[in-house]
């Protein structure tokens, strides 16, 4: 891997120059008839509130259409491919939030001392629980220093009496501290050329399409190749959408799926019908049978490693420090001897409390997805009905692992011990969706509906803090252009919303002395979508505005922005993004739990049994799930610039 990116690094450090890179003279190169060559050269800037730079990337697309016509039994033969790279220079522009000088030390919240030091030792258990011989309380500071790290969570909320650890937050060149092998283990080129990894995502499509015509008029068109597959109709919010997986790292959830779904190597074959009558009376103006396989090795979502920019519900900085616990130990702020007013700091030592590591499923015939979708066109009615079996693309945390009792020393499996191993587990869905042009009202509507089994979800109830449950997920939408005469007399404006619903079958949450435990996810939640787009200047100037609203955490993003193709091939995009609603929010955060019984008895609770959570509640970990991704991004407002040349 370092061949390739110091192969690239030439052309990196040259587009780092700015948004006037999208200036360089480009001509479009045709080689042949049947053959196209075209791409871009971009630039994205953007600034964040509190952080300065937190984006500086250089993007080249290179992109080739190749038609060889009929080749034997195959007809429409064609090839493509896209070849993407980029280099983001915030890592070394601003490498004191994001690079190699990121983090620092920490104080950490104990409740007879105020703060203290990450390692100090102050506010151990022994200043209030009798430790018996064999306690292995403690860590050695020469492996997990008190530097490189932040508070979990401290950029949105304070410590507050809850939960609270370091984080290591340089690249894992240059800290390896929390890196889990396999999973979120980035070095600096990884972050700056992140393209150029072990899996060639430099190489963004190349498939072959090919066509067998029959006799009856029926067509078998084939793609084989690294490829998108895009089932589904949402925004955002993916519901049938689920076959690859998406790199939340680039920009959350606010880029085009386009460019954030991670190809995959797969195969697809539809069986298109044409107009077709199934029964009598009964005929389509089309309809199409496709299959779909995943042969590539199992990828999850990149949801960003603690360092980066993006990281999804804050969710990988929570598992680089938990890692970081259990390979080296490090100091947990209101722990032992925990009430609703806070608890003493606490020094663990490795092996008793963390994630241990990632069980990243190898290639397989087993451990590959197959697809399934009927889809067709009755009059003014689109349909689909979909079936998946596949990996869970986000991750799962089990405990009931084998750890260290920091008490006596003993190795055992803890009831309801903060001890995690992280699995993908395998998810089985059917859904369908409809879309339907009421020409009287000029509208589209949408709804797209998906029943998943399989999933896992925390559950502070359960003896190894997770369970399974089905889950029902489904969008709403309409599409509409409504003309606005005192904006434009000349051009409709386009309104397009919708409205995505969950719904977790087998929720579970129960009132406890403290407050609630089980799973902190809600039950049921609803998350609104608007889009506003016009266009003036013959379409060339664009203004739009895109809002997206979580109800159940009161958390609301507002992403204005515009849109001025200055040439044919020159456009410019400046924009924002920005939170606004309640922020973080607490849940049973299982210091209370009471795993290594008697030790861990949570004082006011009568007859705490092992196992058992009094409900005491924290921002972290759990909180997050409460505040969804949007809630969890509110501390960063952006200003934003791009500027691609297309060629």
């Amino acid at each position: 891997m370092q061949i390739k990116t110091r192969g690239l690094r030439f052309w990196c450090y040259t587009l780092a120059g700015g948004a006037s890179l999208a200036l360089l003279p480009m001509t479009t190169t045709v080689a042949a008839e049947d053959t196209r060559f075209n791409g871009y050269v971009e630039n994205a800037t953007y600034g964040r509130e509190g952080v300065g730079l937190s984006k500086f990337r250089n993007t080249l697309q290179l992109e080739a259409q190749k038609r060889a016509g009929d080749v034997g039994i195959f007809s429409n033969v064609r090839f493509n491919a896209i070849l993407r790279g980029s280099y983001d220079g915030v890592y070394d522009l601003n490498d004191d939030e994001y690079g190699r000088n990121a983090g620092g030390p920490i104080q950490l919240q104990d409740l007879p001392q105020g703060s203290v030091p990450h390692g100090s030792g102050v506010g151990s258990p022994a200043s209030a629980i009798p430790l018996p011989p064999g306690n292995t309380f403690g860590f050695d500071t020469t492996q997990n220093p008190n530097d490189g790290m932040v508070v979990l969570g401290e950029h949105l909320h304070g410590q507050d009496n809850g939960v609270a650890f370091g984080v290591p937050v340089r690249p894992c060149d240059k800290d390896d501290r929390g890196c889990i092998q396999g999973y979120l283990d980035k070095d600096s080129n990884e972050m700056r050329f992140q393209e150029f990894n072990d899996r060639a995502d430099f190489i963004r499509e190349l498939y072959a399409d090919f066509d067998i015509n029959f006799s009856n008029g029926n067509i078998l068109s084939t793609r084989v190749g690294k490829q998108q597959v895009i089932w589904g109709r949402t925004d955002l919010f993916r519901v049938l959408d689920v076959i690859n997986p998406v790199d939340f790292s680039r920009n959350n959830i606010y880029d085009e799926l386009e460019d954030i779904r991670i190809p995959m190597w797969m195969v697809r074959t539809d069986y298109r019908m044409g107009p077709t009558e199934v029964f009598d009376g009964l005929a389509f103006d089309d309809l199409n049978f496709q299959v779909v396989w995943n042969f590539d090795k199992f990828r999850p979502h990149d949801i960003g490693q603690c360092g980066q920019p993006n990281v999804i519900l804050d969710a990988g900085c929570f598992f680089r420090g938990m890692n970081n616990l259990w390979e080296n130990g490090g100091t947990v702020a209101n722990f032992a001897g925990a009430t609703p007013d806070g608890g003493l700091a606490t020094d663990f030592g490795p092996g008793q409390i963390g994630i241990r590591k990632a069980h990243m499923p190898s290639w397989s015939l087993s451990n590959t997805q197959l697809g399934l979708k009927m889809e067709g066109v009755y009059g003014d009615l689109g349909f689909s009905l979909n079936a998946l079996t596949y990996r869970s693309q986000l991750p799962s945390l089990r405990g009931g692992i084998p750890a260290q009792n920091g008490f006596t020393g003993e190795t055992g499996v803890w009831p309801s011990l903060i001890a995690f191993d992280i699995h993908f587990p395998r998810v089985n869905l059917v859904g369908g969706s409809l879309d339907y042009y009421s020409q009287g009202i000029d509208t589209v509507f949408r709804v797209e509906t998906a029943y998943t089994s399989g999933e896992e979800f925390a559950n502070t109830l359960r003896e190894r803090l997770y369970s399974e449950s089905d889950v029902l997920r489904y969008v709403i939408g309409a599409d509409k252009n409504i003309f606005i005469p005192a904006l434009n007399e000349n051009q409709a404006f386009l309104f397009s919303g919708q409205i995505f619903g969950q719904h977790i079958l087998d929720h579970e949450r129960e009132q406890r002395t403290y407050g609630e435990a089980g799973i902190p996810d809600w039950e049921h939640n609803w998350t609104a979508t608007l889009l506003i787009k016009g266009f003036y200047m013959n379409g060339r100037l664009s203004p739009q505005l895109i809002t997206a609203h979580d109800f159940r955490a009161q958390a609301t993003a507002l992403a204005p922005s515009v849109e001025w193709l200055v040439t044919d091939r020159f456009k410019l995009t400046a924009g924002g993004n920005f939170k606004v609603g309640t922020g973080a929010r607490k849940f049973d955060d299982c210091r209370s739990c009471n795993p290594w019984d008697p030790f861990t008895q949570t004082p006011g609770v009568v007859g705490h049994q092992p196992g058992e959570s009094a409900g005491l509640s924290g921002y972290e970990p759990l909180g997050r799930f409460q505040s969804g991704p949007i809630g969890m991004a509110q501390k960063e407002d952006e200003i934003q610039l791009t500027a691609r040349y297309s060629f």
